[in-house]
């Protein structure tokens, strides 16, 4: 799970980045998708951080 976190972690930093982006060619679609995809994974990375821990434990 250490690794699926971080991966999933740098996908939601991409996908903070990449918002950005389409919020300054505006793009409203790319927007969204990038936000939805951001706010997934973050949630999820943050909620596997907040009650597994991180590294996360065993038992």
């Amino acid at each position: 799970m250490n690794l699926l976190m971080v991966i999933f972690g740098l996908i939601a930093v991409l996908a903070a980045i990449g918002s950005v982006q389409t919020i300054k060619n505006k793009q409203i679609l790319g927007f969204l998708f990038n936000f939805g995809t951001f706010v997934i994974f973050g949630a999820f990375t943050a909620a596997t951080i907040i009650f597994q821990g991180y590294p996360p434990s065993l038992h």
